[in-house]
């Protein structure tokens, strides 16, 4: 059960524990769930803590909320955000996940007015690149890559980027999958078009991340998701601003061969990940070892379990809808200034 605490004197200041961890500022809220900013109360660990109340969960809302947490117990990597505890208590869930101070991608490129230096891409693709690998290693199609999903771990010059939210991904025991998910802006058009899809969905998403990262602008826009797919359908080479003439060949072939509306066309994983702009790209070894590597073992919930490693983890989590309203929760309902911006909506309920 939370447990009700007072930082300070004088009667304000009222925080709460849950496990070993002091619940602080709310960081969002949606309609099935609450992040809130935590410490452990021993190693003083910055974490986020998602606060999810089972009960108003339906059963597709449970099968994401099992997906998320199953990947992120399966994959230990630096540039996939970490799963550090699970508590249940009082019919409240409580998932203890890294906490980014950086914010998120989608941030980083507002705050740097739209279309960023070429040595920063590369920064970004180097690791957006060894995170897919991962996830492909695994079977894994996350199907909502976009920049809100792309975690940095600090705000300095070349913070280390972690793909995140895996509440729509799912592990691909066959080939072909039929399910809508994801963000359209960055949504593979198989899928907006209810047909069956592949891994190679993500491919799109990354190409549409790509595109936005070198032009400020995402490749296809639209007044609604049928225009935005018709749009996409009707285009016949992906067309780039006229500011971009400039750009590295590579990476304008790169992206013309991620967004080849027709799935057939588009790259294969192997063909991605060997692409001359991508070989161009040297590995920064000063990311790969920055954070310790840690299994969580052991699967459903414990109730009290402790974090060891990671005194330096961090994460932004983004909601799970736009829904900021405030919801009962045990704590401060001041809100921090880390916001995502999400394009068109998706029901998710």
């Amino acid at each position: 059960m939370a447990r009700s605490i007072r930082s300070g004197g004088g009667g304000e200041g009222r925080y709460y524990m849950v496990g070993d961890y002091v619940v602080e500022d709310r960081i969002g809220s949606g309609s099935f769930s609450t992040v809130w900013n935590g410490r452990h109360r021993t190693h003083g660990t910055e974490v986020a803590i998602k606060e999810i109340v089972t009960a108003r969960l339906n059963s597709k809302l449970k099968e994401s909320l099992t997906s998320e947490i199953f990947i992120l117990q399966k994959i230990n990597h630096p540039n996939i955000v970490r799963l550090l505890d699970m508590i249940e208590e009082s019919g409240n869930l409580y998932i203890i996940l890294e906490y980014c101070k950086g914010g998120d991608l989608s941030e980083y490129i507002r705050q740097h007015q739209g279309k960023l230096p070429e040595a920063t891409v590369k920064h970004f693709m180097q690791q957006l690149v060894t995170g897919l690998k991962i996830l492909r290693e695994n079977n894994i199609i996350h199907r909502d890559l976009k920049p809100q999903n792309l975690l940095l771990f600090t705000n300095d010059d070349k913070p280390v980027l972690k793909i995140a939210d895996f509440g729509f991904a799912r592990s691909l025991h066959r080939d072909l999958a039929e399910t809508v998910c994801g963000s359209p802006l960055y949504m593979a058009p198989e899928i907006m078009q209810g047909q069956k899809y592949d891994a190679k969905a993500d491919l799109w998403s990354v190409g549409a991340i790509l595109f936005q990262l070198v032009t400020g602008k995402t490749p296809f826009t639209g007044g609604s998701q049928m225009q935005l797919l018709q749009n996409i359908l009707n285009s016949t080479e992906l067309q780039f601003p006229l500011d971009a003439k400039y750009l590295n060949p590579h990476c304008i072939d790169l992206c013309r061969k991620l967004l080849r509306h027709n799935p057939v066309e588009r790259l294969t994983f192997e063909e991605f990940f060997n692409h001359p702009y991508l070989s161009q790209l040297q590995p920064n070894e000063s990311f790969r070892n920055k954070q310790s590597q840690r299994l969580i073992d052991g699967f459903p919930v414990s109730g009290r379990n402790t974090v060891e490693t990671a005194r330096e983890d961090c994460l932004h989590f983004n909601r799970d809808d736009d829904n900021s309203s405030a919801d009962e929760s045990p704590s401060s309902s001041r809100r921090s200034p880390m916001r995502s911006m999400y394009g068109f909506f998706l029901d998710k309920k």
